[in-house]
């Protein structure tokens, strides 16, 4: 990458992803560098549920499997539903 404002970007993203990662709390110095760079509206989002987003940082607890169940659970249906749409087509053709 040669592009300077992509480079700060990537770095502001990878630190905000190693402090939530790494549960410090570094959050409001990660706010004030990444504020000003090309995520800074993703920033805005962080500012608005700040609160949530620094329970996340410092909790010890995750909900990273239920999520994951979540996922599973949708994508399985949306599997089923492209397999009987062509079928209801058929029957109902």
């Amino acid at each position: 990458m040669n592009v300077p404002e992509l480079m700060v970007a990537h770095a502001a993203i990878s630190d905000f992803q190693s402090t939530i990662r790494s549960k410090t709390r570094k959050l409001d110095e990660w706010l004030e560098v990444a504020k000003d760079s090309l995520v800074g509206s993703f920033v805005g989002g962080v500012e608005k549920d700040l609160d949530i987003v620094r329970n996340e940082v410092i909790s010890p607890w995750s909900n990273g499997q239920t999520e994951g169940q979540i996922t599973r659970l949708k994508l399985i249906k949306r599997h089923r539903a492209k397999l009987d749409l062509p079928q209801a087509r058929l029957i109902g053709a």
